[in-house]
């Protein structure tokens, strides 16, 4: 099992780059955060860690700050003892803090907020670069139209059931706008909306209400999610909408004796919409002894083009077709990117707490999950690394300004206190604390990476099941989940 996740690492130098570079920068700019607001408010500094545990190498700067890499690589920590007492799990220190003057409740609330802050302005100049030079995408995860809407979901035990979204007459076409009041942009977003839900049906079914457009009419509908796919996400069966766009044509095959060309993107067929490839190919093939009527966009021009019977001729590659890739490049503003990223990581951790939803900690993704999806984004395109990477940081911040022991929200939460009965929390109770909490932080991490190691062997196996079969003509468009 690790060996297929160590292989997939280690067959790509780029990938093992990227990571380091930008999940290890991540959680050094927000280390350095801590250290620079430190150092410019006048609070010891002893010593700067990426990763926790025993050093694997260390060195002692001019300025007097021992700098070190550590082996277990889940964070970084800046020893700081005017601010913490955090021996148990940074490391005893050296200095007599007695002999330190005392640090005001305003600095302290700086310089532990202030590796959040870095996080979030290294997120913001990330996306800047991704407005910049774009950030790809298709058009069928850029909307909200449904494309079509399946008959049947599977559950995690492969159980086949009706489709909740057939069952509350969900239709291809449909625009979803929100879930229970909640909007969004695009599909992805719409999913992770879906997911954190907590909606109950009084006889507690999951519940969810989407605000959808129908032929100029806004329209709602309840529907009852089913918990389906590998992970029993919330799920109601439906597709987004689907473009066809022809990236090349066999001058010598029928697509162009009627006259397609590359370029075109077919809208319609037999006054039907085309919403999805697949609903069209399976138009064509049941039609094969008709003429079916192509409605095409060519630029701006609207072409109506007659494709005859053709007994033997099914799908694009018959017709000498090639589908010219569904990728795109939006350049979304700066601002907005931080503002959707920090949306949807709220509605996730209401979704955590919220006792009625069907998320739960085995949803979550730790250190291993992190590096998946950058190995993943790495092999794909550099630009969906950046934009990970303002994802992750985000991320980071949010999570790490919770009020929770050992967090920097927990530090910000006892100085609060403190402040407020004019007296500092005794030493015994702040140790014991923090270690109870550090010992849970890391038995969350334990457990959320095994799911996480799951996750990664089964893309991994996944990937070479499809790469070891038989190859597929090359203009068939690619299957697509059945469960959605």
């Amino acid at each position: 099992m690790f060996s297929d996740i160590l292989q997939s690492i280690g067959s790509n130098a780029w990938s093992v780059f990227l990571i380091v570079l930008f999940f290890g920068g991540s959680v050094f700019v927000h280390e350095l955060g801590h250290f620079l607001a430190a150092r410019r408010r006048g609070v010891h500094v002893e010593r700067f860690s990426i990763g926790f545990g025993p050093k694997i190498f260390a060195w002692h700067g001019r300025d007097g700050v021992e700098y070190r890499l550590s082996w277990l690589p889940v964070g970084g920590y800046v020893l700081l003892p005017q601010l913490a007492d955090m021996g148990a799990i940074e490391g005893e220190s050296k200095v007599d803090v007695g002999r330190l003057p005392p640090i005001g409740y305003g600095t302290k609330m700086i310089v532990f907020a202030a590796g959040a802050a870095f996080n979030v302005l290294f997120a913001f100049l990330l996306a800047c670069l991704v407005w910049w030079v774009g950030q790809p995408t298709s058009a069928d995860l850029n909307t909200t139209k449904i494309g079509s809407v399946l008959p049947t979901v599977t559950l995690p035990d492969r159980t086949v059931v009706p489709s909740p979204a057939a069952e509350a007459g969900f239709r291809a076409g449909d625009v979803i706008r929100a879930i229970d009041g909640r909007t969004f942009s695009n599909w992805l977003d719409m999913k992770q909306t879906l997911f954190s839900g907590s909606g109950r049906s009084a006889d507690g079914r999951p519940e969810a209400v989407f605000t959808v457009d129908r032929d100029g009419k806004r329209l709602e509908l309840t529907v009852h999610p089913r918990l389906s796919g590998e992970d029993g996400m919330r799920q109601i069966g439906i597709a987004p909408a689907e473009e066809l766009v022809i990236g090349a044509v066999d001058p010598a095959l029928l697509g162009h004796r009627i006259g397609l060309k590359p370029g075109d993107r077919i809208v319609a067929y037999d006054s039907i919409p085309l919403l999805s490839r697949d609903d069209f190919l399976d138009h064509l093939d049941k039609n094969r002894a008709h003429p079916v009527r192509l409605e095409i966009l060519r630029g701006t021009e609207r072409v109506e083009l007659a494709l005859p019977a053709r007994p033997d001729r099914a799908d694009l590659a018959d017709l000498g077709l090639k589908r010219q890739p569904g990728f795109m490049l939006i350049h979304p503003d700066p601002v907005a990117q931080i503002r959707d990223i920090g949306v949807m990581t709220f509605r996730l951790l209401s979704g955590l707490l919220n006792p009625h939803s069907d998320i739960d900690v085995s949803k979550l993704s730790g250190p291993v999950g992190i590096i998946r999806i950058f190995n993943a984004t790495a092999q794909s395109d550099i630009r969906l690394v950046l934009w990970f990477t303002i994802l992750v940081n985000v991320n980071l911040a949010i999570f790490n300004l919770l009020p929770i022991p050992v967090l920097d929200g927990g530090h910000m939460l006892f100085a609060t206190i403190e402040r407020l009965r004019s007296r500092a929390l005794p030493t015994d109770f702040i140790m014991t604390t923090q270690s109870v909490f550090m010992v849970l932080l890391f038995s969350l991490i334990i457990y959320v990476s095994v799911f996480d190691v799951k996750r990664w062997v089964r893309d991994v196996r996944a990937e070479r099941a499809e790469n070891q079969a038989p190859a597929a003509p090359e203009a068939a468009p690619a299957t697509r989940p059945a469960t959605r």
